[in-house]
């Protein structure tokens, strides 16, 4: 039972066509043509094509094997973009267009005007009308989890010591700490995103696919099977071996 996951796209639609590419030939050499492809999340924010990566992924001829998993900024984007603007409500500290969180480039792949000078409710009433209902059904319906073989798969994480049947979408879409740093079996290979680390990393009970995409890094794509990984590049498998 093999399973391809990739990591945080955040709106770079080039490097998610190469990933697909690099996925497609991996079928040819090793014959798995109905492993599903997961894809973990943060569709959108800093990166210069959110609405084409969205639109790929919903298009009506999209591959039926494909599945995608909320991420932190696709839940904010899509509080957002609610009738009544609203913040995340696990980080109502976090302004969805402040600079650092990449909610401005979104909306201008979808030709809002963004220009600071703007208010919120510009903007907002403007992301409304720009946005395709279709593209906001789409945020407001993703999953947080797919359990898959001896892998869960998830965007940010879970909480050490909580059943994975129990955990909850705040923790699923956020959580870092004290994920990151607990050695502990979890029940299921943790396969998830949002950390940025600088190579995809197989922890023993986790694996990081975020490699920083939206910072300028590569998107990294991995199959999976029972508990081990390997990375598929354009030169083939590397196997990520747990780290000691």
């Amino acid at each position: 039972m093999q399973t391809y996951a990739i990591g945080d796209i955040h709106g770079q639609r080039e490097l998610l066509e190469a990933a697909h590419d690099r996925i497609a030939a991996d079928r040819a050499a090793h014959g798995d043509e109905d492993a599903p492809v997961i894809h973990l999340g943060d569709l959108t924010d800093r990166g210069p094509d959110s609405r084409g990566v969205i639109e790929r992924l919903i298009a009506a001829d999209a591959d039926p094997r494909w599945h995608v998993i909320m991420g932190n900024h696709d839940r904010m984007m899509a509080h957002f973009l609610r009738p009544r603007s609203a913040r995340d409500p696990l980080r109502d500290d976090l302004n969805w267009l402040a600079p650092p969180l990449g909610g401005r480039a979104t909306l201008a792949s979808y030709g809002v005007d963004v220009d600071e000078r703007r208010s919120a409710a510009e903007i907002h009433a403007d992301a409304i009308e720009a946005v395709p209902e279709a593209h906001r059904t789409f945020l407001d319906g993703l999953p947080t989890r797919i359990v898959r073989g001896e892998a869960f798969y998830c965007h940010a994480g879970v909480r050490p010591g909580i059943p994975l049947a129990d955990q909850v979408e705040d923790d699923l879409v956020w959580i870092r700490e004290p994920f990151l740093s607990d050695p502990m079996e979890h029940g299921a290979l943790i396969v998830h995103g949002h950390t940025p680390v600088k190579a995809a990393t197989h922890y023993g009970n986790r694996l990081d696919l975020d490699t920083g995409a939206a910072y300028g890094g590569p998107l990294s794509v991995a199959v999976i099977e029972g508990r081990r990984a390997w990375l598929v590049t354009e030169r083939g498998r590397e196997e990520l071996r747990p780290v000691a």
